[in-house]
């Protein structure tokens, strides 16, 4: 089940669920993760934290051979998650969700970014576009057919947020200094970074999410694959 070297598996996973499985992932989180879910003032936002960072324990308890529960986590000053304590550096992992769903990225050997975004055309803002593009992404995105163009504003929105997320640097990479693909025909690619040698460093692929989502992956390295997977509940849950 382990990805091996070149392979990346891809899992998504659906945020609305049964009480009983969500009590089945809650019992499974930190005495921290719980009261970060805590601070959301919404009882939906809190059941979909606590359902995404249950799913992410629990997919990785399975590949580790361990209960979810005795999984320890750190984070680097940008926030990026790892495994630490006994599993540190054995598996690198990153999520993502919007709406309903969730995406998580894990790898063997290479580090990964994954972000998910829930398509809606009336947030493709070409004044968040002028303000957080390349000026090469911006005169791209333009020349895309309208009926397109949301779409394609939402390929470059993901493929720089998984960029930058496989990077573990956050924003301290700024938005505007990298290229991405972005016109729905063509493939999802790193065009350009501040330093040349970097775009051949990180691979970058779109995700299939279905109608109502659009997803980038990027991992380190050439020549890796991905596999979609879909999490179909806890591993030792007695619901259907």
């Amino acid at each position: 089940m382990e990805p091996g070297g070149e392979e990346v598996h891809v899992w998504q996973a659906g945020l609305e669920m049964s009480a009983g499985w969500l009590d089945e992932l809650r019992a499974t989180l930190s005495a921290d993760e719980l009261t970060r879910a805590a601070h959301f003032h919404f009882a939906r936002d809190r059941a979909r934290f606590v359902a995404a960072h249950g799913i992410v324990r629990d997919i990785l308890g399975r590949y580790l051979e361990v209960a979810p529960a005795r999984l320890e986590f750190s984070s680097n000053e940008y926030g990026k998650p790892a495994l630490a304590g006994h599993f540190r550096d054995s598996l690198s992992f990153n999520l993502s969700h919007s709406g309903d769903l969730v995406v998580i990225a894990i790898a063997r050997g290479r580090e990964v970014g994954i972000d998910v975004e829930l398509y809606a055309p009336d947030r493709a803002d070409q004044a968040v576009a002028a303000n957080y593009f390349s000026p090469a992404e911006v005169a791209r995105l333009r020349a895309v057919p309208e009926s397109l163009r949301a779409r394609a504003f939402f390929n470059c929105w993901t493929r720089k947020e998984a960029y930058i997320k496989a990077r573990g640097m956050g924003l301290s990479i700024p938005l505007d200094s990298f290229d991405v693909s972005l016109a729905p025909d063509e493939p999802a690619a790193l065009l350009r970074t501040l330093a040349s040698a970097d775009a051949k460093a990180w691979q970058l692929r779109h995700l299939e999410l279905g109608e109502k989502y659009i997803g980038a992956l990027v991992a380190s390295g050439a020549g890796w694959t991905f596999e979609l997977r879909r999490w179909k509940g806890p591993a030792n849950s007695r619901q259907p």
